[in-house]
């Protein structure tokens, strides 16, 4: 049996692959033998003397199909977990993903002119605070927030309106107070 190994090591280099990826003619090993160059490697791959094995296909076709059944939850029974409820999905891992969807909401409705600057900084802290477990819950109280904010006005307003119309009144009171008692002083003096 001829020895091999340098045509192997200059063919992997010219085909660009591993060595283990080469294939030699067992019927031509005398021809491919007497190759000692790069250049007659060359001509021996164009006469196909010498060929670059195809890659070994490791298919994924099961593994994908075990995916698409846990993403439904099969697989994933009391049977089938290892490590503790926190290892596989840490608290803070959720406390995380919960903590960026409510900065997020915060900040688009802060940017969309929803919240004011004000209101954003109290919910912040209220978030970080644990007050809100979902995105739900911290829309519903911002609605509530707003609701109230916008009663208070009208009330504010309101009032503002009747101690106004009071004023006015009471100006009009002293006005025909003061023109009754001229009006009485100028009868008394004729």
């Amino acid at each position: 049996m001829v020895n091999l190994k340098s045509q192997k090591r200059l063919a992997a280099a010219v085909l660009g692959c591993g060595k283990r990826k080469i294939w030699i003619d067992p019927n031509e090993i005398s021809e491919i033998s007497n190759a000692n160059s790069r250049q007659n490697i060359r001509r021996l791959i164009k006469d196909g003397l010498i060929i670059r094995k195809p890659p070994v296909i490791h298919s994924r076709f099961r593994v994908r199909l075990l995916h698409a059944s846990k993403s439904k939850g099969r697989h994933m029974g009391p049977g089938k977990r290892k490590g503790t409820a926190n290892a596989r999905c840490s608290s803070k891992f959720q406390w995380q993903c919960r903590l960026r969807v409510l900065r997020r909401l915060l900040r688009r409705y802060r940017d969309d002119g929803k919240i004011d600057k004000c209101l954003y900084h109290t919910l912040y802290a209220k978030a970080k605070g644990n007050q809100f477990k979902h995105k739900r819950a911290l829309v519903e109280y911002i609605h509530r927030e707003k609701a109230e904010a916008a009663r208070s006005n009208l009330i504010q307003q309101q009032m503002e309106a009747r101690r106004a119309k009071a004023k006015a009144a009471r100006e009009r009171r002293t006005l025909r107070i003061i023109e009754k008692r001229n009006e009485f002083l100028k009868a008394d003096e004729k």
